[in-house]
């Protein structure tokens, strides 16, 4: 599916954006590009859906900005036959543009109301590589690894070694580690044998990791 005429406009001053910081590779581009991103938000939001801040969402979510989205995607460097796992569904905008790089997403949040709302939109758009459930991701998958990528959008208050034992060799992290008030470290982390190389990629304000799944929402 193509993306709309009316919402080009946006979408071209986001890629003038992405080329001035030099993370636009083609293949990102062309992911973000192939997903309509009015179709993950509140209508009263489509004017502003390409727009660098965060956008509220349904169960006092946001969906972050592209900007932010499409750097950290970049940062991954999605290889074709990766499998990712994605802790905070959200909206489901950055599962349905990683689908398109990798063979493979598994996404959790811990509200029923947006892992639904993430299944739908999928389904409207064909996507069939992206797996959604309603669990508590903040241990990660245990069961479900090894995965090549995995990114999370809410912070740690620590370095989420446990992950380690859910990547495969080489495989990268990235995950917002920091105190629940004020800014967070946005790091990348790499397997190297039995340890995590660790590189700082910027700096965010993304809510805490919470654990259990949501009793009604």
């Amino acid at each position: 599916m193509t993306m709309a005429i009316d919402d080009r406009e946006g979408f071209a001053a986001f890629l003038l954006r992405l080329r001035g910081r030099g993370t636009a590779p083609k293949a990102l581009v062309a992911a973000f590009e192939a997903t309509p991103r009015r179709g993950f938000v509140s209508a009263q939001f489509h004017s502003m859906a390409w727009a660098e801040g965060m956008l509220p969402i349904e169960c006092g979510e946001a969906i972050e900005g592209a900007d932010l989205q499409a750097a950290v995607i970049a940062a991954l460097a999605i290889e074709p036959g990766n499998r990712v796992l994605e802790i905070g569904t959200g909206s489901g905008y950055t599962a349905a543009v990683m689908s398109r790089l990798a063979a493979r997403i598994v996404t959790v949040d811990r509200y029923k109301t947006l892992t639904e709302q993430a299944k739908q939109r999928f389904e409207a758009l064909g996507i069939s590589n992206v797996i959604v459930r309603q669990a508590d991701g903040s241990n990660g998958l245990p069961n479900e690894g090894p995965f090549d990528r995995i990114i999370a959008w809410a912070a740690f208050d620590s370095l989420p070694r446990f992950l380690l034992d859910q990547l495969s060799s080489g495989g990268v992290v990235i995950a917002p580690i920091g105190p629940e008030e004020g800014e967070q470290v946005l790091a990348k982390l790499t397997k190297i044998g039995s340890r995590f190389e660790r590189e700082d990629i910027g700096m965010v304000r993304l809510q805490p990791i919470l654990r259990s799944v949501a009793a009604v929402i």
